[in-house]
């Protein structure tokens, strides 16, 4: 018998042995976590007066915190496409969120050619890692136009979601199990968790797209009352709730005629003059408790992984689709009761400017926070430039697989950022030839060099120079003061217009498309 405990034993000693050498020696599993139209001022460790991220503060405490990470794109599409190919929405001619919005008759260019779909000759960062042996798995807002079962994922729950509470949208009834009052951002972290269960023994790759924080503007009920009662105990802060943001692509607008339209507070009329309103304080209690609940997700999934020993083998990277939602969605007017304005205005993104739909910083600029357990120092920050096409041949290098500079060929790799070395990725560039929702800003595209950020409008030609060291608000126009500087990275962001043959918008008085790159004549006012 005492042999029998013995052999028992030693045979038990063994297995346990070989169960974490297995762990050790297998490939990091990878978690992206990626939030809609969430701002980075919207979390606690960038800064947030009102939102409670406690976990998300935790993942920044252990990780790399970033303050110069950038979407691809002001918009959810071009930003999503960009992170699973590696490329620029302006080289795929993916440049808009799909299907995108009609024309206005009041808009003096058509917009630029665009495809409508994912394209099918792209190679996915979800296929690549299939190839070595990834189980993977898309959950929530995926938003290409195509089932991601068919570009590199074994499982997928996706779709658009109408309420945050059951029944969510036919999609997700279908294929997401749930129950009358149910909050979606709980039931899709289910779907997150159990897939991590099942696969706790093979290499993941779950790619979890939170519909949340995008609107509808709806916060769990005891998130929204916990707020509710904090923004009671606050002190009403200085300065307006809400300013109006004039085009900078159009005509100068005078004081008055902008205190004007202060009081005109309709749609048709915005829109034809072209300004927006956009918040200007984080008060909204519904939004504060679609950011905790989120955050929340990611507390219960660490917590998943720690329960399993997966957590020092997972490589965890959160960031966002675009800037966030600080204009409505098309809809302008003030004139309304708090609730209806919570309904439609999500969050400030000061001191950034602007928000989605501008490529100002507040449009563009995200949060990014990578914990990469081991390899990454605790509670660090990098100011590295990054931007959306660089997660796929910077995962590759992290997980020790070979490069596809073919594919990823706008991807700059920044590991040697996370390893806390220098790293200069060089110029980042965006292209948006159409008109967006948020602000109804002018067709137009942007270049990010070293402190200085051109931005240039199709329709008619604006220019518009920052340094957003002294200037990150970009208030301080300097194309006219600093013209060396505003000529330079104006002809760096046409070259590279026509090196990825960027198709541009172009006069509704004319049926000729213009030539890919090309900058397009002002049409007649």
């Amino acid at each position: 018998m005492r042999n029998l405990t013995r052999t028992l034993i030693a045979f038990a000693v063994v297995c346990l042995f070989s169960h974490t050498v297995a762990a050790e020696t297998r490939p990091p599993n990878v978690i992206f976590f990626l939030v809609d139209d969430l701002g980075q001022r919207d979390l606690g460790c960038y800064g947030s007066p009102f939102y409670e991220t406690p976990a998300i503060d935790q993942l920044a405490r252990e990780g790399m915190l970033f303050d110069s990470a950038y979407s691809t794109c002001h918009v959810c599409s071009p930003s999503r496409a960009s992170i699973l190919t590696g490329k620029y929405p302006a080289r795929t001619n993916l440049t808009e969120w799909l299907a995108g919005r009609p024309e206005r008759a009041f808009e003096r260019l058509h917009h630029g050619e665009k495809i409508t779909a994912l394209p099918d000759k792209e190679q996915t960062l979800a296929e690549t890692l299939k190839k070595h042996g990834y189980v993977t798995a898309n959950y929530g807002k995926a938003h290409l136009n195509k089932d991601p079962t068919t570009y590199g994922f074994d499982e997928a729950i996706t779709g658009w979601v109408r309420s945050y509470y059951h029944p969510f949208s036919p999609v997700y009834d279908k294929s997401l199990p749930a129950k009358q009052g149910d909050y979606f951002t709980d039931k899709l972290t289910d779907a997150a968790i159990d897939f991590i269960q099942r696969n706790r023994d093979r290499p993941f790759y779950v790619h979890l797209e939170h519909f949340s924080v995008h609107d509808p503007i709806q916060g769990r009920k005891d998130l929204v009352q916990k707020y509710k009662s904090k923004l009671a105990k606050m002190q009403q802060p200085a300065g307006p709730g809400y300013i109006l943001e004039p085009n900078p692509d159009g005509p100068a607008i005078t004081t008055g005629k902008l205190r004007a339209l202060e009081t005109d507070d309709t749609s048709t009329t915005h829109q034809r003059e072209r300004v927006w309103w956009v918040k200007q304080q984080q008060d909204n209690v519904e939004f504060a408790a679609m950011v905790e609940a989120t955050d929340e997700s990611l507390g219960r999934i660490r917590s998943k992984l720690q329960e399993l020993n997966l957590d020092e083998n997972t490589i965890i990277i959160f960031t966002s689709d675009n800037g966030g939602m600080s204009a409505s969605n098309q809809y302008v007017g003030i004139n309304h009761a708090r609730e209806m304005l919570d309904s439609r205005f999500a969050s400030s993104n000061l001191p950034l400017r602007g928000g989605k739909g501008w490529n100002y910083e507040g449009g563009v600029r995200v949060p990014l926070i990578v914990h990469w357990p081991g390899k990454t120092q605790p509670n660090s920050t990098s100011h590295a430039i990054v931007t959306g096409t660089d997660y796929y041949p910077t995962l590759l290098e992290m997980l020790d697989l070979p490069a596809l500079p073919q594919q990823h060929v706008d991807g700059k790799c920044f590991v040697a950022a996370l390893n806390a070395k220098d790293y200069d990725r060089g110029p980042i560039y965006w292209h948006f030839p159409h008109y967006s929702n948020h602000g109804y800003q002018s067709p137009g595209g942007a270049i990010r060099f070293g402190k200085y950020k051109l931005l240039e409008y199709y329709e008619n030609g604006t220019i518009q120079l920052f340094d957003l060291e002294d200037d990150i608000g970009e208030r301080n126009n300097l194309a006219a003061s600093q013209p060396e500087i505003a000529g330079k990275l104006t002809k760096m962001l046409h070259n590279w217009r026509e090196e990825v043959d960027a198709k541009m918008p172009y006069p509704k008085t004319t049926t000729s498309k213009p030539a890919p790159g090309a900058r397009v004549a002002k049409p007649n006012r």
